[in-house]
């Protein structure tokens, strides 16, 4: 499985899940977590080290997009920061375009 965080998502195995990055301000998580939430409802793949939420609840009809909250002491958080990072500043320079 090849994994790839991109700035504008995660891509898996060349496919691209689209999704946002952002810094989490949680007292239930450490400090520095980073938030990968979904921009469609399609699932994110499984990726070893990193866990999926949803919260979807088909009886109540209340649709929910998957996250997923990487912590600093995870394996795949120097490249989930870099993809924030990037993120960023490609806010930054589509900010200074308006």
């Amino acid at each position: 499985m090849q994994v790839k965080f991109m700035w504008n998502g995660i891509k898996v195995n060349g496919k691209l899940y689209r999704a946002w990055y952002w810094k989490t301000s949680s007292r239930n998580m450490p400090e520095g977590t980073i938030t990968i939430h979904a921009k469609d409802y399609t699932h994110f793949p499984e990726i070893p080290g990193l866990r999926a939420i949803n919260n979807t609840d088909l009886m109540t009809d209340y649709f929910d997009k998957d996250r997923i909250y990487v912590t600093p002491q995870n394996r795949w958080y120097p490249q989930v920061l870099e993809a924030y990072n990037r993120a960023q500043e490609h806010r930054e320079r589509m900010r200074k375009r308006a």
